[in-house]
């Protein structure tokens, strides 16, 4: 059944009126940040100064006048991971960091690179694997149990605090009011991976790299296709949208300079809030 929107009749795309949209359009990113920064985030600070903060708005106006993104990134920590963190202060809005257990101790900087992460209020951190199905995802999935041994080595490796989780090379759902699975040879594996308690989460919208491992396209691109998410229904929640890169695509000035002008636009619009992933519709329920 589809999903109405108020808006829709009067407003037929909310993001195609960013040329008459006014440039004193306030932020919000809904992140509750503290205005106190923490002293392991100064370095990344430093040259890259905090967005200001609008406070006291009312969160149910929110949720009534804005929709919500949710910025995940996958594979961390990993090459781009420090960019990611500037890019977030610097636009001052949370994300969801999908580690993978293994990438954590792949090397010193990856090592330092997860301390920044886990002391960083602006970000949450998530289960992607231990191994990242060490990237043959179809004999991965064939059992069930690899699949859960897999995430319980990453949250104990991690010392992560809950038990959401992406699956690497799938777009699965499981959540109590939601179950998709793209490739159905993985559900066995998805159904028994939900069963041991973990809330998986896919993605709405994903900017997919180039050969060279850098944002492919740009950020108007990828603002258009906000835009036809929101306006055809096709996210899995309404008025929810689960964007999905990954750390590794920001290595270079190109790719950071694209993914900061795409949140910027996104905030400028006053459409929208940023929130964590633990924050998304229905997934702190208890699992049936």
């Amino acid at each position: 059944m589809k999903k109405n929107f108020a808006e829709k009749s009067l407003d037929k795309a909310f993001l195609g009126m960013f040329a008459t949209i006014s440039a004193a359009s306030f932020m919000f990113t809904g992140c509750n940040q503290k205005q106190e920064i923490k002293t392991s985030e100064n370095n990344i600070l430093k040259e890259h100064p905090v967005a200001p903060l609008v406070s006291e708005i009312n969160d149910k106006n929110i949720i009534s006048d804005r929709r919500v993104i949710y910025l995940t990134f996958d594979d961390g920590p990993n090459r781009g991971t420090e960019n990611l963190l500037k890019i977030l202060h610097k636009r001052n809005v949370c994300a969801t960091a999908f580690l993978v257990g293994q990438h954590a101790t792949g090397s010193q900087k990856q090592k330092d690179d997860l301390e920044l992460l886990r002391k960083d209020s602006l970000i949450e951190l998530a289960n992607h694997s231990y191994t990242h199905a060490h990237n043959k995802y179809t004999d991965f999935y064939k059992n069930s149990a690899i699949v859960i041994h897999d995430f319980d080595t990453a949250i104990d490796s991690l010392k992560l605090k809950n038990k959401i989780a992406r699956t690497p090379g799938r777009n699965i759902w499981r959540l109590n009011n939601i179950t998709s699975t793209d490739i159905k040879t993985s559900n066995e594996a998805a159904n028994n991976l939900y069963s041991a308690g973990y809330k998986i989460i896919g993605w709405d919208l994903e900017w997919k790299p180039t050969n060279k491992m850098g944002l492919k396209g740009n950020h108007q691109i990828m603002l258009k296709k906000v835009d036809s998410i929101f306006f055809n229904d096709l996210e899995k929640t309404s008025r929810h949208l689960v964007f999905l890169t990954h750390d590794q695509y920001l290595t270079d000035e190109d790719s950071v300079n694209e993914l900061e002008l795409f949140i910027e636009k996104l905030q400028k619009t006053n459409r929208f809030v940023f929130r964590k992933i633990s924050e998304y519709p229905r997934i702190n329920e208890v699992l049936n």
